[in-house]
């Protein structure tokens, strides 16, 4: 009974090891629609600020704070969906990303430090805040520039 049990208990590590690693092999496809639902909710909480900083909509200090809670949290999703596998995927991702990683992680580096540096800078104000907004929003572009297709 003892030697039938630690086979089952066995057979159900290894076996569920397998299992386990067949379901996080994501399918290239599945990879674009994440790191592009990442981006889009990006934009959606960036989009206020930006606006907010333009002078186009009045600053407000809770919306700056939550907003940039949720950017530094959103800054660091994206970038697993970012695989050689993904690259014949239709998306707006230029071949670059993959010729130059290094080059990649670090805008990917910058945005991720200039999101969390917003969430410091929105306890300190309206000036700062703004700094900080114009940084990230700073980080976005020169990302889309040298790694996104128009």
């Amino acid at each position: 009974m003892k030697k039938s049990l630690i086979a089952f208990v066995l057979a159900m590590v290894l076996g569920g090891g397998y299992t386990i690693s067949a379901f996080a092999q994501t399918k290239p496809d599945v990879l674009v629609r994440q790191r592009q639902s990442a981006m889009v909710l990006i934009g959606k909480y960036f989009g206020p600020l930006g606006l907010m900083n333009a002078g186009k909509l009045p600053y407000n200090a809770d919306v700056v704070a939550r907003n940039a809670v949720l950017l530094d949290a959103l800054s660091q999703m994206p970038w697993d969906g970012f695989t050689e596998d993904t690259k014949g995927e239709k998306s707006r991702a230029l071949p670059e990303i993959y010729s130059n990683p290094a080059g990649f992680k670090t805008a990917q580096d910058n945005f991720r430090a200039a999101a969390t540096k917003l969430v410091g800078a929105a306890k300190g104000g309206e000036a700062p805040a703004k700094a900080a907004i114009q940084e990230l929003q700073n980080t976005c572009g020169g990302c889309h520039k040298q790694f996104r297709a128009p």
